[in-house]
This record gives C-alpha cells, structure tokens and sequence, in this order.
C-alpha cells in the first residue's frame, strides 16, 4: 500500500496518519553578477526537509528553501517516464544498448509485453515513495538533482517479490522523471 492509501486508511479507521516529512521548495537567490549552474538546477526543486541537497552549496551562495504545504505536494508531485526507457532501452530488442539490464527482467518472468505494465507501476511507486521522503539523492551537477528510489515489483515466474533501484532527475514543481528503470540492486 502506497502513502496516500495507508493515509485514507488511516483516516478511515480513526488512527494516527503514518508520518509524513515536512517539504521544501529550493529557491536559488541572485545577488551578483553570475549565477551558479548547480543552484540554477535546483532552483523551484521539491525536497523533503530532512533529505534535501546541502545548503549552501558553495562559500558565496545565497540559496534557501522555502516550506511547501504537504497539501501541494501530494496534489501536485508528479511522476513522468517515456515509454521509450522500457522499449527500446530496457528490454533492448535490437542490441543498440550494452548494458544487459533486459536480463534481469527477463530473469523475473518479464518481456518486451511488460513495457506499458512496468512503466505504470514505477511511475506509481516512484511518485509514492518520493511524496514519502523515500529516496537517496544522488549526483547534482550541471545537469541537475538525481535521485533514487527503491521499486518493489511482483516475479511473474515464480513467487517472491524482487527489489530494485530506479533512477530519477528532480525537475521544478515537484515533477520527477524517470533517467533509468534499472539502476541497481
């Protein structure tokens, strides 16, 4: 069960809602003549507060972050992948890619047909855990905030349940968007 369902559940039930991070925007503040790509590219980012990238980034930055209200975050957040990270990419029909990641998949039970399933349901779970605070951050640099989050997906070959990280870019206005779908064990 995802965060926003235990949470409905919760309230349903008359309990004490699981507990929920306080959010934060990042705003880049210019003062100078230059600006700095990193903080550009972390600039209108959502955060947990309690997993957010370090501030300040630099000796002369003037980055903050401002609160964010969890009702914005969970109607807000969003979570985007192309269909073309799974087929092609993943699953790698033609042998463009040399990275083997269809293997593992395939070692679950799963197939090129699974492509529209597996993006359903990492866009699902990715959306879930970040609005949790459930992620790692990753690499910032010029491109941008990665992040990765732990995705949780049934073996279609046999019983059990197999785990894995993705790999996701922090975009403006709490958007992620899927970088990899297999990113490690």
């Amino acid at each position: 069960m995802g965060l926003l369902e235990n949470i409905l559940t919760a309230a349903i039930r008359g309990e004490q809602s699981p507990k929920i991070s306080d959010w934060v925007e990042w705003k880049h503040i210019f003062k100078g003549k230059t600006h700095c790509d990193t903080c550009l590219n972390l600039d209108k980012r959502w955060f947990a507060n309690d997993n957010k990238p370090k501030l300040p980034q630099h000796m002369f930055c003037h980055c903050e972050t401002e609160p964010l209200s969890i009702d914005r975050v969970i109607n807000e957040t969003t979570s985007k992948s192309e269909y073309s990270k799974f087929n092609p990419y993943l699953f790698d029909p033609e042998k463009v890619y040399d990275h083997n990641k269809e293997k593992m998949f395939i070692s679950w039970g799963y197939n090129i047909k699974d492509s529209e399933w597996l993006r359903a349901e990492i866009e699902k779970q990715g959306l879930e855990k970040y609005i949790a605070g459930e992620y790692t951050l990753g690499k910032l640099n010029g491109k941008g905030q990665r992040i990765s989050i732990r995705i949780e997906i049934p073996r279609k070959n046999q019983e059990g349940i197999v785990s894995f990280i993705t790999g996701w870019m922090a975009e403006p206005s709490g958007k992620i968007r899927l970088a990899t779908p297999y990113g490690g064990k």
